[in-house]
């Protein structure tokens, strides 16, 4: 009888080990066709195409050279200079623009007719063009714009501009764009669209501009037109 029990107890003990061995192998099967579609996903991400100058310099001729000149350097003070600038900030502003997030009739009208690889191929074709000096123009402004963009308004809470655009002007790749030389009467304008929420595209730049009156955005639009 006990030599009948012990030999049950072995075959349940058998029965039981190969249930569970089984029972995993499944489960492991299992989870590794619920990480197929993951693993197919990721191999499938798309890496972005090296951008393409030479396509790059013939869509900026034929759609942003009128307003922002020939290389980048607009020679009009309503129109941005886009020479040296960085190159992912350009592509997020054309995106932006597409997107209607930044609202501007005109540049819609471009950048929509643009794919991602057409505003790539711009952006870093105007990037490795030279930017052309500036200067500043009001002498009466110029120490206060430099106080401003130097160290800021501290009663006011108003930070430097130089904390995020860098002493030179030169900016941070991909944060903050580079504002050396930019034409001072396209930088009140965009202070103004800031400050009255028409351009609504960074928070940050919102709060700054609210806080400065129409003399600071003045003068320190001017003090950057002479940054290099």
């Amino acid at each position: 009888m006990k030599q009948t029990m012990s030999s049950l107890t072995s075959l349940v003990y058998v029965l039981a080990t190969a249930a569970l061995l089984a029972f995993s192998f499944t489960a492991s099967h299992a989870a590794t066709d619920a990480a197929k579609p993951a693993m197919e996903a990721k191999a499938e991400v798309k890496v972005p195409a090296k951008p393409d100058l030479v396509k790059g310099e013939a869509s900026f001729t034929a759609v942003c050279a009128a307003c922002h000149g020939a290389d980048g350097n607009s020679g009009t003070p309503v129109n941005p200079k886009l020479a040296q600038q960085h190159p992912e900030y350009l592509v997020k502003q054309l995106q932006e623009f597409k997107s209607g997030k930044r609202n501007n009739a005109v540049m819609k009208g471009f950048a929509t007719a643009l794919s991602d690889d057409d505003m790539r191929n711009i952006s870093y074709w105007a990037a490795s063009k030279k930017a052309k000096t500036g200067f500043a123009k009001d002498k009466e402004l110029v120490a206060l714009g430099e106080k401003i963009y130097r160290g800021g308004i501290s009663d006011r809470q108003i930070p430097a501009c130089a904390s995020c655009h860098s002493p030179t002007g030169a900016g941070i790749p991909a944060q903050y764009p580079r504002l050396s030389g930019q034409h001072a009467d396209y930088t009140v304008a965009q202070l103004n669209t800031f400050r009255d929420g028409s351009r609504k595209n960074s928070l940050q730049m919102t709060q700054v501009s609210a806080k400065l009156n129409d003399r600071e955005i003045k003068a320190v639009s001017d003090y950057i037109a002479g940054l290099r």
